[in-house]
């Protein structure tokens, strides 16, 4: 071996060792993980879901567009809008179709409007000072989606190489095959397609538990790179935060149909929040929620569901951890449970639950103590030796309330002995002036009675 060999063997080895460190480094630059988080503007705002086809009797965008200001009145901060893409007509379930049985994910439903009155829709909203999510169905279509003729290999197949649902039941949709990569492409592709076109503000996604997280996580880092997007997940699993920023809080919704039925009490309750702190962490939204469409249409309304404690839960929902959500006409006492395959218009009138929650959007959006997430306050459970009897404090940036609720149908008397709640209050629902709350301190509650006590500055 010559020294001339022995030099350029060297000088391979060294390129060779150089090329490694590099490609090391590379490599850990590629861990470096994005951990998305709720955007600024979501921080102290309630949800309000809407239904466009029973909004109105026309059903459209436009029609939609004039009842704005009473949302605006009515404090909602966030107006998440049920599917408004094409509907499928083969295999339809009923004369108008499920929302979630989406023909092409790039189109506007014609029943609502065309794409452009739904752009001057979202800016109409943006230019009032709220936001705007669409419902997304990424794990299924409906059978004559445009991608059932042009990519057939987005779909799961049988041994006989037929479409099929996801769910039996659902038979008028058909599964997605996330193993295919090219799919992943474009259905990302279309969630971009909404935020560029349309300035839309995020999505809510149907079984979001159903597709795979490896795709959520590729979708959300995507959208941020457009704008800061909100994420609502149709799930209730923690590990699809924070992917996700909010997820729905169904166990909640149990809980309290168990309550007004005299299955469970208070210190039920209490347990339920204690073990969700547990699971999960301190920045991840939750939905909290007395209905919602599916609730609505197949379970029942709130009055059948919890009789005469709808205006408790709905104020319960309203001031303890989680984002509120209000379902179309709720805030008109809904009392039916509305079609969810035909037009079926919501009954508008006045009731007393429209008051209610403009006063708890109102509350929300202004005291610290009951914002969403990391930037609101954890609540401090209040020990009444009472099962029947729940209440919390929330304290943060020396914002404060307390409240209390009597979640029984019989009269309640309850004594604090605590500390916590010790200060100048005035009753966010009552007309009485200031109140000073001592150390100890006695109430007597009618059935279902709630007070929430908000400390004056």
């Amino acid at each position: 071996m010559t020294m001339k060999t022995k030099t350029i063997n060297k000088s391979f080895l060294t390129l060779i060792f150089l090329s490694f460190i590099f490609i090391s480094c590379k490599k850990e630059e590629s861990k470096v993980e994005y951990t998305p988080s709720p955007p600024e503007w979501s921080k102290n705002l309630s949800i309000y879901e809407l239904n466009v086809r029973q909004y109105t009797e026309e059903g459209n965008f436009a029609a939609f567009e004039k009842k704005l200001p009473e949302l605006k009145e009515l404090g909602v901060g966030i107006i998440w809008f049920m599917p408004i893409h094409p509907i499928s007509e083969l295999n339809r379930k009923g004369t108008l179709g499920s929302y979630y049985a989406v023909k092409d994910y790039k189109a506007v439903n014609p029943e609502f409007g065309s794409i452009d009155e739904f752009k001057a829709l979202v800016k109409k909203i943006h230019d009032m000072g709220m936001y705007v999510i669409i419902d997304w169905v990424a794990n299924h279509t409906g059978w004559d989606n445009v991608w059932t003729e042009t990519n057939p290999d987005f779909y799961s197949k049988d041994s006989l190489g037929n479409f099929y649902p996801p769910v039996p039941d659902w038979s008028d949709v058909i599964d997605l095959n996330y193993d295919n990569p090219k799919l992943h492409d474009a259905m990302i592709d279309a969630l971009k397609f909404w935020v560029k076109e349309c300035d839309i503000d995020g999505y809510r996604c149907d079984v979001a538990a159903m597709v795979p997280t490896e795709f959520w996580m590729r979708a959300r880092k995507e959208l941020d790179e457009i704008k800061p997007i909100f994420m609502l997940a149709e799930a209730s699993e923690s590990y699809l935060h924070p992917w996700f920023d909010m997820t729905y809080n169904w166990a909640l919704k149990d809980m309290m149909n168990s309550i007004a039925k005299g299955e469970k009490n208070a210190d039920n309750l209490v347990n339920l929040f204690e073990e969700q702190r547990k699971e999960y962490q301190p920045s991840d939204y939750q939905m909290v929620f007395t209905t919602n469409h599916d609730e609505n249409s197949w379970n029942g309304t709130v009055f059948e569901r919890l009789s005469n404690a709808v205006e408790t839960f709905a104020v319960l929902c309203g001031t303890v951890s989680g984002m509120p959500l209000i379902y179309s006409g709720q805030e008109t006492g809904l009392d039916k449970a509305l079609s969810f395959f035909e037009k079926d218009l919501i009954p508008w009138k006045e009731h007393r639950l429209r008051k209610v929650y403009k006063r708890l959007n109102e509350l929300k959006k202004k005291n610290h103590a009951l914002w969403n997430g990391e930037a609101g306050a954890l609540m401090e459970f209040m020990n009444t030796d009472n099962s029947d009897v729940f209440s919390f404090v929330r304290a943060k940036n020396g914002q404060k309330i307390f409240a209390i609720f009597n979640l029984s149908p019989e009269n309640q008397t309850v004594k604090y002995t605590n500390n916590a709640a010790m200060g100048r209050y005035r009753n966010l629902f009552a007309k009485e002036g200031e109140i000073e709350l001592m150390g100890e301190m006695d109430f007597e509650l009618k059935p279902w009675q709630y007070h929430v006590y908000v400390k004056v500055q």
